[in-house]
């Protein structure tokens, strides 16, 4: 399945969406795929949406894209402010800007929330994807937590070490608010790395996982 992806071919535009519910999910989820993606397409356009940030948290969500996505061919930063936690008693105005969004970009790829996310917010987020990009390909990321919701992957992407150091780097560098948070460290980070990239019996060690549930060849 990874070919579906990583053998397109390298001269040619390639667009992606990245969806977050907080404003470092994304970068959590996929980071690391971020990176690969950036390092082997030099055409890489990217979409990158953060839904509920605002103040330093605003300020940390837009330093970090700059940080993940430097080197894109180009790029669309969005930071909105839904109210933490309350994404689904706010999700008419979520879908309008879902509806918004749809009339901006056709992306050949979009990484989302993993669907059985127990976060309500990340949830509206994972079925307003779904419900508003039909013809796309999309992969759900995982998030690790308190909930203990992780599932069984099916789609692979291999990382190297540099890679994944690169991701818990920024991680650290970026998001001061969140580094007294007992979940908030390499440990967490480099260890599900660590066991997806068994899982995948990945040359480099490491890998992130996602889910795939439609895919069309």
């Amino acid at each position: 399945m990874l070919r579906t992806i990583f053998d397109k071919p390298k001269a040619l535009p390639f667009s992606i969406l990245f969806l977050g519910a907080h404003s470092d999910d994304i970068e959590i989820g996929c980071g690391g795929t971020i990176l690969r993606l950036i390092d082997e397409f030099p055409q890489l356009r990217v979409f990158w949406v953060v839904f509920g940030a605002d103040g330093p948290r605003a300020e940390e969500a837009r330093k970090s894209a700059d940080l993940f996505l430097s080197g894109a061919v180009e790029k669309q930063i969005f930071i909105k402010g839904f109210r933490d936690g309350y994404y689904p008693y706010n999700g008419a105005v979520i879908k309008d800007f879902f509806e918004e969004l749809k009339n901006q970009v056709s992306p050949d790829l979009i990484f989302t929330h993993y669907r059985n996310d127990r976060h309500q917010d990340h949830r509206l987020i994972e079925e307003l994807t779904w419900n508003t990009f039909r013809d796309h390909l999309i992969l759900e990321y995982e998030i690790p937590k308190y909930d203990g919701d992780l599932g069984r992957p099916n789609y692979y992407v291999c990382l190297d070490e540099a890679m994944a150091s690169k991701k818990m780097h920024f991680l650290r560098e970026v998001f001061v608010s969140q580094r007294e948070r007992h979940w908030f460290n390499d440990d967490v980070f480099k260890g599900l790395m660590r066991l997806r990239g068994m899982e995948a019996r990945s040359p480099g060690k490491y890998a992130e996982g996602f889910y795939a549930y439609k895919i069309a060849l």
